[in-house]
Order: structure tokens, then sequence, then C-alpha cells
């Protein structure tokens, strides 16, 4: 199991788009990956889920990440999430 915390960067935080951007990315992998913000937990593979944690700019998530492809799909959240979901 994989445990990291991002800091959320892009301007309006995890709106529609983004969160549409982070459930079409985590969809391709096979392992169960969760998303925590202020003690909520979400599943990292729905956009209402990642919707209802409210995450705005500056908010900090924790990325879960259990299964045999974590180490890849922690890296493509990473640079989602490093490269402002590419909206900026």
């Amino acid at each position: 199991m994989i445990r990291k915390e991002f800091t959320i960067l892009n301007k309006y935080g995890l709106h529609a788009r983004p969160a549409a951007q982070m459930v079409k990315t985590t969809g391709k992998f096979k392992s169960s990956i969760k998303i925590e913000k202020d003690g909520l937990t979400a599943d990292g593979k729905s956009i209402m889920g990642l919707m209802t944690l409210a995450a705005e700019v500056g908010s900090t998530i924790t990325v879960i990440i259990d299964g045999e492809d974590a180490d890849q799909a922690l890296s493509a959240i990473a640079d989602l999430i490093q490269n402002k979901f590419y909206e900026d």
C-alpha cells in the first residue's frame, strides 16, 4: 500500500473537469485508489466521490493506492496534480 500527500495547485481546485480527468486517469489501473481530505475518504475512481471532498486550491489530499500497479498509478496521479490538471 502506498500513501502520499499532495497539495492541490490548480486555480479552482478539484471541480468537475479535474475530477473527470482524475477518474479517467485512475480508471486505467487495477489498484484500489482512495483519496482522503479532512477525514473524508472518496473512491478515486468516482467523479461524484471526488467532488464531495471539495478540495480547493491549497488543500492537502492523501492518495492511498493498493494493488499490483500502485507505483504506476501514483506516478500518473502525481503528474496530473503537479501539472495543475493541465488547466493553467
